[in-house]
Formats: structure tokens, sequence, C-alpha cells
């Protein structure tokens, strides 16, 4: 993984724009106002695309219980408020997403990585999970992380979070 950020460390703040039922076709979001609980970032490369679509649905299919944490859960990816909008009513995800069309929040958490399909090179998001406790230290890190066994390692490790 291409991050520099360690489990400890302080993560890393950002301000962008919250697309989902509680947060409408847009509200202005940062880090710092989620202080005080648990936050699950979990960046993703594309709206809609099969393993995306598997890994959202597997933490719709988990809400309830990740609710039950009472950590804050947001999907980022560099999709335009308009796609996440989408993405949402498409898969009825109960959980907001997070518009990065400038990259600077897959950039600071260094999931912004050179890929490569058929022998092609690009730049995309690396899908990486990022835990953050309560006070703002990164908990846990998940790098490439396996679609369809998601949500049940964001359940882990946030029941290991209250512990």
């Amino acid at each position: 993984m291409s991050t520099s950020l360690q489990v400890g460390d302080k993560a890393p703040s950002f301000s962008t724009t919250a697309v989902g039922r509680e947060y409408g076709t847009g509200t202005p979001l940062k880090l710092s106002d989620l202080t005080g609980q648990a936050v699950v970032l979990y960046f993703y490369p594309k709206d809609d695309t099969p393993g995306c679509t598997t890994q959202a649905c597997g933490i719709r299919d988990e809400w309830k219980e990740i609710q039950s944490t009472g950590a804050a859960l947001f999907g980022i990816s560099i999709d335009p408020v308009k796609s996440h909008e989408k993405f949402i009513a498409k898969f009825d995800l109960p959980f907001p997403l997070l518009s990065d069309t400038d990259k600077s929040i897959v950039e600071a958490y260094g999931v912004w990585v050179e890929k490569s399909m058929y022998g092609k090179k690009y730049m995309g998001t690396e899908r990486s999970t990022f835990i953050i406790d309560p006070k703002g230290k990164i908990a846990a890190i998940f790098p490439k992380v396996k679609p369809a066994e998601h949500a049940e390692l964001v359940i882990k490790a946030l029941k290991e979070l209250q512990d």
C-alpha cells in the first residue's frame, strides 16, 4: 500500500460534500464535524462498477449492525455528487458517500496510486478502508480490501474499538 499513514497517526483532515439520506443532495462535511465518534472511511474506485457495487451492497446489508456500534461510515470516491446520487438511489444505500473530485482526500490518505490493467498503467483509487477513533487517530487500516469481505472486517474492527 502506498500510504505512509500508520495506525496511531492523526487522520488527515478534509472538507468535501456528503450525499445521502441524512445529507440530501449535497452537504458540506469536514472530518472535524465527526470528532467524538468512530469514523469509517472506505475508499473505492468507481460508482456502479461490479466490485464497488458488491462492496456497497455488503455494507448496506450489514447496516444495522454497523450503526449499532455508533460509528459514522462514509464511502469515498472521486466520482461527482450526481454519480453518487444515482448509485445511492439504484442500490438503496443507507449510508452517505463523499465526493472527492479534486482528489485531495485520496491523496491525503495515500490511496491514489498507479494501477495497471491489461498492461496499461493509470492512476486510480486503491480500495482501502481507514477506521478513525473518536479522538481522530487512525485505529485500523485495511489496504486492498476484498469487496465481499469488507463489511465483516469493518464490523469486527468497530467492535474491537468499543472494547
